[in-house]
């Protein structure tokens, strides 16, 4: 019995009966002397960035043609519920309480639910221009009910407060609850407001437009700021970012030379610094000359609202009074409306601020100059840059940067023999180079400076499970799936190496756990059912019969 092929593993709450509150309390106190701004911004899509499923639930239903499953979300006495009936014989009907709702509703929203301290995403999403549910991009074309969906964190961090950091050697597990607050709190742009509240507003907040440009621009970087790729620096968490910190002292970004920005969801602060208003107005201008995060104007109230934006540095005459006066709506013209490639059935505003809606970027080169660039930054480590170019390989599938990935992470190594993340970039990337032998060793360095470590734990036992000891890697990879229980590719070759260990009751156990986080899975179903009734007897084998 082959085992499954697990593949290269890569890394990208929850809690228990509570959940997180929202906004509305955690801002309440900033509500006693700030009302008028408090109840504004309760309207806004930050502060509904996320919330309790049941108060912004959608009852629908849909039916997947390709994997034939039928998903519903409905209202069962208050509580959200996601179900869906899985095209088996007979029926398989699974149901899942939600908790969550991530998204402001304005282009649509998921729903988020949560296992024994994992944070799993719903298979289907509400899209508000289908007025309808969806299958979540990338499985469009599944032909079954999809394997657990873990949240990545930079969705947590960007539609939640106070994100809490997961389990270690995790990259879903948490101890409690994995956020404080639903949507985005007033300390989230303003920070620690404890001794401004002590001292009854003497103690200032921080004013992110009393920040340095750098640091007042990270605030709305942070969420709104995407790149081709990023990479955390060294010993340093995103989620450690704070109000008034500059984003640079934690986080690279980088983009391809004359890439077409508008592909991605998240762009707009790359758009916005390509566009000629910011070139010309230099680091006088920000995000918040346009957008103020306390007020979401109504829909019949947006044309005057950002017209008047546009007409604080338009100031000519002709722009009030000739230019297109039939049509005072600026956006339309020079922010369309436009589609982002990596999330279907949703459009973005075109952030570039274009003369012409035709007109190239100002920054435009040939497409054969695929060379990566730090934005918000002239600077970026090397270090930083060669874990950039392995992202595309590893998580976008860029084979052809494979070999510049692996002779910039040599040169990291060089520099800093004791750098996990480029060790672990090693490892994986020889292992996709066929070199085992070298991949073992980092995985190894990997090990041994971090036993609980996810991606070299699951990657050293596939490798030690090829070359025939499958004792080791079932040893391997049970310690990591113990606290991993939501990975399936983890568990099915865990269970597999079991029983070809002669452990069939273990490997019964750990096929449970599988359906548990992943119960659409065919493959786990059928090799439990062959174990129960025997006609998989789970008998030890030979090691020569291993590999």
């Amino acid at each position: 019995m082959p085992l499954l092929a697990i593949g290269i593993f890569t890394l990208s709450g929850t809690a228990q009966d509570r959940v997180a509150n929202d906004v509305r309390e955690a801002d309440a106190p900033c509500g006693h002397c700030h009302r008028q701004i408090f109840e504004s911004y309760l309207k806004t899509p930050m502060a509904n960035a996320s919330g309790l499923a049941n108060e912004r639930l959608y009852p629908g239903s849909f039916r997947h043609d390709p994997s034939g499953v039928v998903y519903a979300i409905t209202d069962q006495s208050g509580q959200a519920t996601l179900a869906y009936t899985l095209p088996t014989t007979p029926p398989i009907q699974i149901s899942e309480r939600l908790q969550y709702f991530l998204g402001s509703g304005h282009l649509g929203l998921t729903y988020l639910y949560s296992k024994s301290g994992y944070l799993l995403e719903s298979p289907i999403a509400y899209y508000s221009a289908l007025r309808g549910y969806a299958m979540k991009p990338g499985f469009q074309r599944s032909r079954e009910l999809p394997p657990a969906l873990t949240l990545n964190p930079s969705c947590l961090r960007c539609h939640m407060s106070s994100v809490r950091k997961q389990v270690n050697g995790t990259d879903n597990l948490y101890t409690g609850l994995p956020f404080e607050h639903a949507g985005i709190s007033c300390e989230s742009c303003h920070g620690d407001s404890r001794q401004h509240l002590a001292s009854r507003g003497r103690t200032p907040v921080v004013n992110p437009m009393k920040l340095s440009p750098q640091k007042r621009d990270s605030t709305c970087s942070v969420c709104h700021l995407e790149g081709d790729t990023s990479v955390e620096h060294r010993d340093r968490s995103v989620l450690d970012f704070k109000p008034g910190d500059d984003l640079n002292d934690f986080m690279s970004y980088f983009i391809y030379i004359g890439e077409n920005t508008t592909r991605r969801a998240v762009s707009e602060i790359e758009q916005f610094n390509s566009s000629r208003c910011k070139i010309a107005s230099g680091p006088g201008m920000s995000c918040m000359n346009c957008h103020d995060p306390h007020i979401s104007p109504a829909a019949e109230e947006r044309v005057d609202f950002f017209r008047t934006k546009c007409l604080a540095c338009h100031a000519q005459i002709k722009y009030k009074t000739q230019h297109y006066s039939s049509s005072p709506d600026c956006t339309s013209c020079h922010m369309p409306r436009t589609g982002a490639q990596n999330i279907p059935h949703v459009a973005w505003t075109d952030h570039r601020i274009r003369q012409h809606p035709n007109q190239p970027d100002l920054a435009a080169v040939p497409n054969h100059a695929r060379e990566l660039i730090p934005i918000l930054t002239e600077k970026s480590s090397q270090r930083d840059l060669a874990l950039a170019y392995y992202n595309l390989v590893v998580v976008k599938g860029l084979t052809a940067e494979r070999p510049r990935a692996w002779q910039m992470l040599i040169a990291a190594e060089r520099s800093d023999p004791d750098d996990l993340a480029v060790l672990r970039a090693l490892g994986i990337t020889a292992e996709l180079n066929g070199d085992d032998s070298h991949a073992k060793n980092y995985y190894l360095a990997v090990l041994k400076k971090t036993p609980e470590n996810l991606a070299a734990g699951t990657n050293l036992g596939t490798l030690l499970a090829k070359s025939g000891d499958l004792e080791a890697a079932a040893t391997l990879w049970q310690q990591t799936f113990r606290q991993n229980a939501d990975i399936p590719e983890l568990g099915q070759n865990l269970a597999k190496a079991q029983c070809m260990l002669g452990q069939k009751e273990a490997a019964e156990s750990t096929l449970k756990t599988v359906l548990t986080y992943s119960p659409g899975l065919s493959q786990a179903r059928h090799s439990l059912a062959e174990m129960e009734d025997g006609s998989e007897p789970c008998l030890k084998r030979p090691a020569s019969e291993n590999k």
